[in-house]
């Protein structure tokens, strides 16, 4: 299977993941002239952001080399352009999540990191 291919069809475990947690998905694949954002959701009164990895080969404890610094800032860069061009959203308590699916299932980080990088 191709990455894009596996990457596609985690983002839809995902998204039926957080959807059964009771989640709603306003967005999948947000993007911005700097980055990208698997998909966007809201939880309550808080709209997260989900960055989703799909890895068969490489373990859980690699993920922080997945989602560095340098991708967090892209992620909420994104963020921004998305809630700039969404005012429905001004004033909600925003967050950033990691889905991470690997060989042993999914694995959810809520709050994974914050905005002031």
């Amino acid at each position: 299977m191709h990455s894009s291919q596996r990457g596609r069809e985690g983002e839809t475990r995902a998204a039926a993941f957080l959807q059964d947690a009771g989640m709603r998905i306003l967005a999948r694949n947000v993007r911005s002239p700097v980055g990208e954002v698997d998909l966007v959701a809201l939880d309550g009164e808080t709209v997260v952001f989900v960055e989703v990895k799909s890895w068969s080969v490489y373990p859980i404890t690699e993920l922080a080399y997945g989602i560095n610094v340098k991708k967090q800032r892209r992620i909420v860069e994104t963020a921004k352009y998305f809630l700039g061009s969404h005012r429905e959203y001004r004033g909600m308590a925003v967050r950033f999540d990691v889905i991470f699916i690997g060989p042993e299932g999914i694995t959810h980080f809520a709050s994974a990191f914050q905005e002031g990088l």
